[in-house]
């Protein structure tokens, strides 16, 4: 599918780690998920969806725990979901999922992004029809057959199944995120690579190598936002 979904999580979380943005981004998610239900895994689906993330980005307990806490006790700040759509260099998609406290503030910050880096936005529903939301599941010390033979006898439907960079990852219904884990979990495997709800591409581009580096600069400049949460595309990413 063009992802290498060990990669892309590996070069984000090494380029976050500098500043710890990737830690603040998830302790804001955490405590967002944790406000809308009960601050239980169990029971807030959800928030059992954004603390699988984070484990697979070795986010520290400590913030998870104070995000937590957080959200049990007076927090009350208020975060709005945003989703902004766009266009970058030769044909390329962009979708940003974005929380935030101060909506007048980021929708200026997310459109500068973009026209300071060769792209636009674009208005609601530009670019999302052109992406499927999906559930992907990744995990090591099993072949796609071993995979999917443990899929097949839970009877559990997906996808795909691909092996990536020595790792094996499962493609399926945003619905089916809990489910999948829960087969792995039962043939004993509880850590995986990659844990996520995302948005991919129905088709992916590749980029000259002029507009490949613009891109690239628009990217980080979406996500060095401190409101944004997700950057979705649909560029080729294998190298």
């Amino acid at each position: 599918m063009g992802r290498k979904w060990n990669n892309i999580k590996e070069k984000k979380a090494s380029k976050d780690a500098n500043t710890s943005k990737v830690y603040a981004k998830f302790g804001v998610e955490i405590y967002v998920a944790a406000k809308k239900g009960e601050p239980d895994p169990e029971s807030n689906r959800a928030l059992k969806v954004v603390l699988e993330r984070a484990k697979t980005y070795n986010v520290p307990k400590a913030i998870i725990d104070r995000a937590l806490d957080k959200a049990k006790g007076s927090g009350d700040e208020n975060y709005v979901e945003l989703r902004y759509e766009g266009f970058g260099p030769s044909g390329s998609m962009i979708i940003i999922d974005a929380l935030t406290n101060n909506v007048n503030r980021t929708a200026p910050l997310v459109r500068s992004a973009f026209s300071k880096n060769g792209g636009n936005m674009g208005v609601s529903g530009s670019v999302t029809y052109m992406f499927e939301p999906t559930a992907v599941i990744g995990l090591e010390g099993k072949t796609a057959d071993e995979v999917m033979e443990l899929l097949i006898e839970a009877d559990v439907d997906v996808r795909d199944v691909l092996e990536e960079d020595e790792a094996v990852i499962v493609y399926a219904e945003p619905d089916q995120f809990h489910a999948v884990q829960e087969v792995f979990r039962s043939a004993g495997i509880t850590d995986f690579t990659v844990a996520e709800l995302t948005m991919l591409p129905q088709n992916y581009v590749s980029l000259p190598e002029d507009a490949e580096a613009q891109f690239e600069k628009l990217i980080d400049a979406l996500e060095e936002l401190d409101d944004v949460q997700q950057v979705y595309h649909n560029v080729d990413s294998e190298e």
